[in-house]
């Protein structure tokens, strides 16, 4: 097996190669050597570059293509005068503390997650790890035409933050087990990795929540030293070599329909920039918005038959299961709503916001 992975390795670096040598030698031989390139120039006069560090590695699909993506409209929409430089995850802090090394002034601008802010403020789990919460679609409408937005911005200005929606992204999976899950008796004494308000339904089901860093999940379910949990969507669960386990795939991943994605920097820094770069930031992350609303159902459906080929048994929920856990995600939301007013607030004016359309839906979509 390590051979054929060698052997593999090795011709995938020979391919590269020899498309390094084809590019160059495509190009025409420029006969004036010392010739300063643009590169050893620096960028050009005037233009102002934000280092910025990243919740998601970029070679990722998906949110890791965002981070990309997003960069990317920001300088075509400068004409090269506003420049983001990526910083890979980890680089400079830690993902989860990110938001606080942007109110430091350690770093001066961060693409993450709007759930790990949820640690400084309960009402951010309404954005981002909401059981049976709104899809990618909902998630949008309420964050661009409802409250969601002036709320979102409001709960970062708090914390000294401004805070852009960025991104949407789409429902995770179920999770991988090591068995079949059919029954709420199949949970009592599993050892599973979730996060937020999903670790309490299931340990409300008699499953024992093993908290551990997303890059720690692989090797310690390869090992047996957890029984199964959630990792992240098909599409990132594929690149990531999940499908090597042997293990089924559940579906859907009633834990987290969707997630808004951020970019955050500091109020006082943000507000020193000019009028047009900021509007060119906040123009760039809508057009990111639309571009993951776009990109996922495509990429999700090519992953999960990616998956399936590769020998993964995809199974959906039980309906029994399905009921236990929405039926405990709910008593959970509403613990935490009575201990949180924003919190409350914020899931109230979510949920109205989404019945509205409820009758539309049902009768604008084909049987």
């Amino acid at each position: 097996m390590r051979r054929k992975v060698s052997n593999s390795v090795a011709v995938v670096a020979a391919i590269l190669a020899a498309m390094n040598v084809a590019v160059a030698q495509d190009k025409p031989q420029d006969r004036r050597q010392d010739r300063p390139k643009a590169a050893d120039l620096g960028p050009a006069p005037g233009t102002r570059i934000l280092k910025m560090q990243t919740a998601f590695n970029p070679a990722l699909p998906g949110s890791g293509e965002g981070v990309r993506i997003f960069t990317r409209t920001v300088k075509q929409m400068s004409g090269g005068t506003l420049g983001i430089k990526i910083i890979e995850p980890g680089r400079i802090c830690p993902t989860p503390d990110m938001l606080d090394a942007v109110v430091a002034g350690d770093l001066e601008a961060a693409f993450t997650w709007s759930g790990y802010a949820a640690a400084k403020a309960p009402v951010f789990g309404v954005f981002a790890t909401i059981p049976f919460g709104p899809g990618p679609e909902d998630m949008t409408s309420w964050m661009l035409e409802g409250d969601g937005g002036r709320i979102h911005r409001d709960a970062y200005e708090k914390l000294g933050v401004t805070g852009i929606p960025c991104g949407v992204q789409g429902g995770k999976g179920g999770g991988w087990y090591r068995g079949d899950f059919n029954t709420v008796a199949d949970f009592k004494g599993q050892r599973l990795r979730f996060g937020r308000f999903a670790a309490e339904v299931v340990t409300r089901l008699g499953a024992t929540v093993v908290p551990m860093p997303p890059g720690e999940f692989f090797y310690q379910l390869q090992q047996g030293k957890v029984d199964g949990g959630e990792m992240s969507t098909p599409a990132i669960d594929a690149s990531l070599g999940f499908d090597k386990l042997g293990l089924p795939y559940y579906m859907p991943g009633w834990q987290q329909p969707s997630a808004v994605l951020d970019f955050l920097m500091r109020k006082d820094k943000w507000e020193q920039l000019p009028l047009a770069q900021r509007a060119q930031i906040e123009t760039a992350c809508r057009a990111n918005i639309v571009w993951m609303l776009s990109r996922s159902p495509n990429v999700q459906g090519i992953a999960l038959e990616k998956l399936r080929e590769s020998g993964v048994v995809i199974k959906q929920w039980s309906p029994e299961l399905l009921a236990a856990f929405r039926m405990h995600a709910n008593t959970v939301l509403r613990e935490q709503a009575a201990r949180d007013p924003d919190f409350a607030a914020a899931l109230a004016n979510q949920r109205a916001f989404i019945a509205q359309g409820a009758s539309w839906r049902s009768l604008s979509r084909l049987p």
